[in-house]
């Protein structure tokens, strides 16, 4: 069983709190937006990280983390990006990717609103964590966190800061 602390659009921000669930996590996932490196150093010094880049990261953060992360965690098939819409709306730049081989978990950011949904023509669970970062619309501070146990994805818990 592995626990994943999945949190997305730190932009520059990271404190206590939200470290305080990275060593709670076997790995953490970002799914972009992360703005200054020392967010994910920070992570990586705790926890194994996995990441990708977002809109608003610079060059140094696309040379060190890709647009689109596929891999697998224990028998579970994930894809993560940073601007990958959601079930019935997808992003054009991944739509192809997941229509001829879709994951069995599709994680996104940027929306800074916390979403999970199943696409059941795809059969995929979408997963959002919204944005724990404070630059931004949002009004709450969001994470998510769950457990992959083998082929099962369960125990999600949304962890909410506010501003």
């Amino acid at each position: 069983m592995t626990k994943i602390l999945l949190l997305s659009d730190t932009h520059s921000f990271i404190d206590e709190k939200i470290l305080k669930y990275v060593k709670q996590a076997d790995e953490v996932w970002h799914a972009g937006d992360i703005g200054d490196l020392s967010v994910t150093d920070a992570i990586q010094k705790i926890k194994p990280l996995r990441a990708v880049y977002g809109n608003i990261d610079d060059a140094k953060a696309r040379l060190e983390f890709p647009l689109n992360n596929r891999f697998l965690c224990e028998e579970v098939d994930v894809l993560i990006t940073h601007i990958g819409g959601y079930p019935g709306r997808y992003s054009p730049a991944i739509r192809e990717e997941i229509y001829s081989n879709p994951p069995r978990l599709f994680i996104s950011g940027h929306s800074h609103i916390l979403k999970v949904m199943n696409d059941k023509k795809r059969g995929l669970l979408h997963m959002n964590p919204g944005a724990v970062g404070l630059h931004g619309f949002h009004k709450v501070r969001t994470m998510l966190r769950f457990e992959i146990d083998g082929k099962e994805i369960k125990n999600l818990e949304v962890i909410e800061f506010k501003r």
